[in-house]
């Protein structure tokens, strides 16, 4: 049987590729519901992934 290898995924070092979470505030809306902020991870800017780590090479010349 072949062994499943994992993608290679750069995911974020913050976050461990879960950008954004859902807190509660401990309190309640009027109508009862509960406060909800969602936060993103400031580091990937949500989206779970890292840069990759090969430096880009800007072309400049003639």
């Amino acid at each position: 049987m072949p062994e499943i290898t994992p993608a290679a995924i750069r995911r974020c070092g913050y976050c461990d590729g879960f950008p954004a979470v859902a807190i509660t505030t401990g309190l309640r809306t009027a109508d009862g519901d509960r406060e909800i902020v969602t936060v993103t991870c400031p580091a990937c800017k949500g989206t779970g992934t890292a840069p990759s780590g090969r430096p880009r090479l800007a072309t400049a010349g003639r």
